[in-house]
């Protein structure tokens, strides 16, 4: 039998052929169980890979949990039927769950989902654990306890990673005036607590990630959590993308961090080649957002209107001092979509396509998700929106389904009754998370951007760090 460890793989095309170096374990399918589905675009990515053998999932919602079963009794999981269970994980008993499976406590390989991250977003109002959402977390920790899989995969944004137990206002921190910190308010003491409550049963790799990256025509930066019961090392491959910038690429070649052999990011023209739609489904502007809209061109927001107009449009947002870059935003051809959201006709998220005045449908966010055309939601237009807003990219699904799976070959090929005990400490691996494509105001000027120019004017430098590695500490 041929193992290569997964530590000595560089990129997304070398995990493949490490894959098959595997002569035994190249095509065994690993047990897993989903939790908070949603519209599983992260099981269809694992499900593309062909190692993972999928037994139920767990989702709260009726009109997610329809949207489960029309595309599983369509086949598009396989053929191997699997159950769908709806309930709420913080009533799930992990007991009953683990009998209707036939599960015993330690039997399944691979635990996976994404506990509900609004409450750790950067972009909301940082409530943290003071939100009952934040406490789905410690239920996602509830039934790794109970089940004890061999590993666990758990996604969420990346802003779980610096988030504190207990937010404190801006207003009232040190710096304006404020009594220290206290612990429980610390950036990351979230999961500081979470891998304290993990004891020392699982060893765990965290990356900071971005779905741009490994390909998906999308910005979007996530947060994954690796973890395993024998403390062998997860990795996640490099960045195999990157902007297509000859001149940039040639004035900076001396960069070793951004290689000229990166593939060219996917861009929202990739997504919607070839889409047609009769009746498609739409969350559109109101008639007032569509008259500011009109005035915007491709590739514009609101730095494109006159002053007056924009201030008019934007209330107290005109002044605000950052975050104002999705206002009035349609979008362009050229370049990746910014992340998808539940809902794309907001003011100041607007996804408007690029040459007509309207957000994007269903189908085209759908598409720049990468969910297959023939995958089907159910619910009311906004279900489905939130359906597809909620998910992890496919093709980052399938990148995590091929690091997990190889983890768990790592896990099969050593001594089951040796645990490593000399492996590094819990790490987090950044991986050029944080991406722009694009600069749209400098200095007094405005940058539009042109689909179809070189807009080398006003495209980014290479990012001067792509990999840099730091402890997951426990301490208090």
């Amino acid at each position: 039998m041929k193992v290569v460890l997964w530590s000595a793989i560089g990129n997304l095309s070398a995990m493949k052929t490490s894959i098959l170096e595997f002569d035994e374990t190249a095509t065994r399918q690993h047990s897993v169980l989903s939790l908070y589905s949603g519209a599983m675009g992260l099981d269809i990515g694992m499900h593309q890979t062909g190692r993972f053998r999928l037994l139920g999932c767990v989702e709260k919602v009726p009109a997610f949990c329809d949207t489960i079963r029309r595309n599983r009794d369509a086949g598009l999981l396989g053929q191997q039927p699997f159950e769908v269970f709806q309930a709420d994980m913080s009533e799930l008993d992990p007991g009953q769950l683990m009998a209707d499976l036939g599960l015993k406590r330690g039997e399944l390989d691979l635990l996976v989902g994404g506990p509900p991250c609004q409450t750790f977003s950067t972009t909301g109002k940082r409530a943290t654990v003071q939100d009952p959402r934040g406490t789905q977390l410690w239920n996602f920790l509830r039934f790794i306890e109970a089940l004890q899989p061999k590993a666990f995969l758990m996604e969420n944004v990346r802003g779980l990673m610096s988030a504190a137990l207990n937010h404190r206002p801006l207003h009232l921190r040190p710096d304006k005036g404020g009594s220290p910190l206290e612990e429980i308010e610390q950036p990351g003491s979230v999961i500081r607590e979470f891998l304290r409550d993990l004891h020392d049963e699982y060893r765990v790799d965290c990356f900071e990630v971005n779905a741009v990256n490994y390909g998906a025509p999308q910005l979007r930066e996530r947060a994954i959590f690796i973890g395993n019961r024998f403390q062998q090392v997860a990795d996640f491959p490099e960045p195999t993308h990157g902007l297509d910038r000859p001149l940039v690429r040639d004035l900076f070649s001396n960069i070793e961090e951004e290689p000229a052999s990166l593939k060219s990011f996917g861009t929202l023209g990739d997504a919607l080649a070839g889409l047609r739609e009769d009746a498609p489904v739409i969350l559109d502007f109101s008639p007032r957002k569509k008259r500011y809209l009109a005035m915007v061109p491709p590739g514009g927001n609101w730095r494109s209107l006159p002053e007056e107009i924009a201030r008019e449009s934007m209330g107290k947002a005109f002044v605000a001092k950052g975050g104002r870059s999705g206002w009035w935003r349609r979008l362009s051809l050229d370049l990746p979509c910014p992340t998808i959201v539940t809902m794309p006709n907001h003011a100041s998220t607007s996804l408007c396509h690029p040459t007509e005045t309207r957000a994007l449908t269903l189908r085209e966010c759908a598409r720049v998700q990468e969910f297959p055309d023939e995958w089907q939601f159910s619910g009311t237009p906004l279900e489905q929106y939130t359906q597809v807003g909620n998910a992890v990219p496919v093709r980052l699904g399938r990148v995590c389904g091929e690091t997990a799976a190889t983890l768990l070959d790592q896990i099969q090929t050593c001594d089951p009754g040796r645990v490593t005990t000399d492996a590094p400490p819990c790490r987090v691996v950044y991986l050029k998370s944080h991406v722009r494509t694009r600069q749209w105001f400098k200095q007094g000027q405005t940058f539009l951007w042109q689909d179809g120019d070189n807009n080398e004017h006003v495209k980014y430098s290479p990012s001067k760090t792509t990999r840099k590695v730091r402890p997951l500490g426990k301490g208090r």
